[in-house]
């Protein structure tokens, strides 16, 4: 059964989780650097605290003038702090934007210029920063700083605190409909620049449901939130949030001993990680001999990109045997739309995978519904003017759902290129192609943007990548376009594991060899004749360091 709430809200949910567990912990963060020979310092926060005090804060930013539809930035690193004044917001009916921090300045100020915000939440480095670009943001007038004020104006949070506590009455906070607008967050822009989504109260409400039933997580468990977002979705379905000692901005980097402590000194039995980072804590386990270091964990989520079956059978052996892998498919505009299982993979869709079949993401989730379109590069504004694919056969995917989100607000220039009328409903164009086969799961063969075309054939870049990727040096690669379609040359790029770069010319040479000669034994890669083997990774997003941004090698080409 789905959590009932007052109203519409989606933070209410957090009040209904405080009332019954108010003294469980809802969010721990490490306080202080690792000691050796001793267990990790940790500052808790209760549910009970946690509801409690962004109450406060959201009746003192109402008292304050802020009012509901107002968009406020959000300009704080992940942790408790980031978690608090989130809910705080949405208890206020003010629409948080929220922008990777690690996407570039450039990006960075771009997004938050456009997105217009009414004002900023921020450390006083990000106040600083916002006051010298203040041109940028001319409606910014309500400004609240974490921690000390400098000479910026607007008020601390520990003022706005203060005032919401003043405030007397039963529930003076404004009363916020499903419908109604409750964050602005932009995509990672892995194919052109940032966009901003509009997430309604509903949306959220939508993704917390599924999420929680089809994965069957319940109150009591303890996360290890690798991916920061995720953290507001513990919070609202009871779930203690560990923080780990990492970069969020940075998963490929972590440094996995400090996962294993984390998990090892509070039991935890959930965590949530991009592709990068599990790949990077599965080499490290597999180097240093290490068996199985997270005995229990139960429930392993990994988006953001399609992991190998590889990768998920040797995670596998680092967890509870019986625990369940799962892979969530979606995008920040349509999450969740579909999941699929470690030992499905291992089992069946890996090896076809790895054949260029594509990349199985799974089944659909309760109340999603997905069509596979003929391709199509200009705008559709209408279903009716869509030509359904029949089974087995690629094109581009398009969803519909609660969890489905109906509107660009920033560059809505790209609503027209995204979002097709239904009557009363709007289906998504995922930008993503691939086909459904005869058990109604979605093989997806890479981004609509991202294939090659070579006069009469059509080259995808997920089906044509994992050709390569199965030599045994490959740790990935990307499919580019030399030329512009309908007459362009494919290029592959390859990126190299570690310990695996060429010892010499002579070696290189070779492996260019044996790279040629496996694309020339498969029908879908034998028209490939150019190989690039980079010394440096291939560029990649921040959110998760998956993501590869293939525009970038095509300006290295055209």
């Amino acid at each position: 059964m789905a959590t009932q709430v007052p109203d519409g809200n989606v933070a209410a949910r957090l009040r209904v989780v405080a009332a019954l567990m108010p003294g469980a912990v809802a969010i721990a963060q490490p306080d202080g650097p690792p000691v050796p020979n001793q267990d990790r310092a940790y500052a808790l926060t209760t549910f009970g605290c946690l509801d409690e005090s962004s109450e406060a804060i959201a009746r003192g930013l109402n008292a304050w003038g802020l009012k509901p539809g107002m968009r406020v930035a959000m300009l704080v690193p992940f942790g408790a702090s980031f978690i608090e004044l989130t809910f705080a917001l949405l208890k206020a009916g003010v629409v948080v934007v929220l922008v990777d921090p690690g996407m570039g300045r450039n990006h960075l100020v771009r997004c938050l210029s456009e997105a217009q915000p009414d004002g900023f939440i921020g450390i006083p480095k990000a106040q600083a920063i916002r006051t010298v670009l203040r041109s940028k943001f001319p409606n910014a007038k309500w400004n609240v700083t974490v921690g000390r004020r400098w000479f910026w104006g607007g008020k601390t949070l520990a003022q706005i605190k203060a005032m919401g506590n003043a405030v007397k009455g039963p529930d003076p906070l404004p009363r916020i409909e499903r419908s109604d607008p409750a964050a602005v967050i932009f995509t990672t822009g892995s194919t052109g620049p940032p966009k901003g989504v509009q997430y309604t109260h509903g949306t959220f409400h939508a993704q917390i449901d599924r999420i929680r039933e089809r994965y069957d997580i319940h109150r009591g468990s303890r996360d290890l939130a690798c991916f920061p977002l995720f953290g507001l979705f513990d919070a609202v379905m009871g779930v203690t949030t560990i923080i780990p000692d990492m970069d969020p901005t940075r998963p490929a980097q972590v440094d996995p001993q400090r996962l294993v402590e984390a998990a090892t000194q509070w039991e935890v039995d959930q965590a949530f990680g991009s592709p990068a980072l599990w790949n990077t804590v599965v080499r490290w386990a597999e180097a240093n001999g290490h068996g199985r270091v997270f005995p229990t964990l139960k429930r392993v989520l990994s988006a953001g990109a399609p992991v190998p079956a590889a990768t998920l059978e040797k995670l596998r052996g680092l967890i509870d045997p019986d625990a369940m892998v799962v892979t969530p498919y979606g995008a920040t505009e349509a999450l969740p739309i579909a999941s699929i299982e470690s030992r499905e993979i291992i089992a069946e869709t890996g090896p076809a995978s790895a054949k260029g079949k594509g990349v199985c993401v799974g089944t659909r989730f309760e109340g999603a519904e997905w069509r596979v379109i003929q391709i199509e590069d200009g705008p559709i504004s209408d279903v009716s003017q869509t030509v359904e694919m029949p089974l087995g056969k690629i094109g581009e995917l398009m969803v519909s759902g609660p969890m489905v989100t109906t509107q660009y607000v920033v560059r809505q220039d790209q609503n027209a290129l995204h979002k097709v009328a239904d009557g009363d409903r709007i289906w998504h164009r995922m930008g993503d192609v691939g086909y459904l086969d005869g058990r109604d799961r979605f093989w997806f063969c890479g981004r609509k943007a991202h294939r090659v075309t070579m006069e009469k054939r059509t080259l995808f870049t997920i089906q044509c990548e994992a050709i390569f990727n199965a030599h045994p040096r490959v740790y990935r690669s990307a499919l580019v376009g030399r030329g512009q379609r309908p007459h362009q040359t494919p290029v592959v790029f390859v990126e190299l594991f570690a310990d695996a770069q060429p010892k010499n010319d002579a070696d290189r040479n070779e492996l260019l060899s044996e790279l040629k000669e496996l694309a020339a034994r498969n029908p879908l890669t034998r028209r490939i004749e150019e190989v690039v083997i980079r010394q440096e990774p291939l560029p990649v997003d921040i959110r998760h360091n998956s993501k590869i941004f293939r525009e970038r090698l095509a300006d290295e080409l055209n």
